[in-house]
């Protein structure tokens, strides 16, 4: 049975992501696309990709079909969501936001942060954190309440605390890190975790043959990463902006607790493994190897690599996705599967291009 849905912001990068996989995906029909930029514009005029595939054509984000879908996809700016998920959620329809306005647990961080009041905080105590690997039984029972007829909201974890927390979370819940020191993420993406709209550091003349920090000390996403750790105050977190289309590579750097110093690499790769036991969309690789962001371009995966300096007594884990797969679209299409009672891979691919 065919479920239809969604998606809002169709037009940006993660918009248009979810829906090349939307359209491919087994259950889910893709019924209404919107972009108040382009309203009334054929899907294919703005991406040719799609050109032969769909004659979906973009309305406005206040669309009425939208209150007819079982799930919608809000790809949106922070802010944006606020004004549309408390009346989706009325409507009776499921909700998978790819926006940072229901991810951070306190409102008073995300007002912190963000630099705006959050107006629906109401609704942060019924929603599950979108990162399937990390918080299963959240959205397990998310799936539950869906399926006794209850509209719920999914908050889908951004593309940098997705590699840095999937490289990091099984050594801090091991409990391998020793306690209050800090944990020093360098992250970097390629231009389109920018999203769409331009500005000066995404136009191609300037990040062409560049490689530039940007918001050290002071992005948006550290809080976030924070959460996911339980590690409040304690990440140095400073992003990078390369010179690619896809891709985000996050190299985390942790301080091992004492009694962790004589763990060998192999040993830390199997634990690792046994903790992603049954978790499809996470690969951990051999003793010695690195990950590579061509190694999961266009895919929902995450390759995580291990290195230990016995010398220092650090680890530094490295998790590498595609930011508008893991990173965005496909996490969002997984936490729906998984939500709507659908196997988590549906219309996933963990496959990349080899070449």
């Amino acid at each position: 049975m065919k479920m239809r849905v969604g998606v809002v912001g169709a037009a940006g990068y993660a918009g248009a992501e979810l829906v090349r996989l939307l359209l491919g995906h087994p259950v889910f029909e893709l019924a209404v696309i919107t972009s108040n930029a382009d309203a009334g514009v054929p899907l294919a005029d703005v991406y040719p990709a799609f050109t032969g595939v769909s004659d979906l054509v973009f309305s406005r984000h206040d669309d009425p079909e939208l209150a007819a879908c079982d799930a919608v996809f809000l790809a949106v700016p922070h802010t944006a969501a606020l004004k549309q998920v408390p009346s989706l959620l009325a409507a009776g329809v499921n909700v998978f936001d790819l926006s940072a306005d229901y991810r951070l647990d306190d409102p008073a961080i995300y007002e912190a942060w963000y630099g705006t009041p959050h107006t629906s905080s109401e609704l942060l105590a019924a929603r599950a954190f979108g990162l399937p690997e990390l918080f299963a039984s959240d959205l397990a029972e998310l799936a539950a309440r869906r399926a006794a007829g209850e509209a719920v909201l999914v908050a889908c974890a951004g593309c940098y605390p997705t590699a840095t927390s999937l490289a990091a979370a099984p050594a801090v819940r091991m409990g391998l890190v020793a306690p209050g020191s800090p944990v020093v993420v360098d992250a970097i993406s390629g231009v389109t975790g920018a999203g769409k709209t331009p500005s000066a550091r995404t136009h191609y003349c300037h990040a062409d043959e560049n490689l530039e920090a940007y918001n050290v000390c002071r992005h948006r996403h550290t809080p976030e990463i924070e959460q996911i750790l339980g590690l409040p105050g304690r990440v140095v977190f400073t992003p990078h902006l390369a010179p690619l289309k896809r891709g985000l590579l996050s190299t985390v750097t942790l301080v091992l607790e004492p009694s962790a110093a004589g763990i060998d690499a192999a040993e830390l790769v199997e634990r690792y493994r046994a903790f992603y036991a049954g978790r499809p969309c996470v690969r951990v690789l051999d003793a010695g190897a690195c990950p590579q962001t061509a190694s999961v371009a266009g895919t929902n995966g995450c390759h995580v690599g291990l290195a230990l300096d016995a010398r220092t007594g650090v680890l530094v884990a490295m998790g590498a996705i595609d930011n508008l797969g893991k990173g965005a679209a496909g996490q969002a299409v997984q936490c729906a599967n998984i939500v709507m009672g659908l196997d988590e891979t549906a219309g996933l691919s963990l496959t990349a291009l080899a070449v």
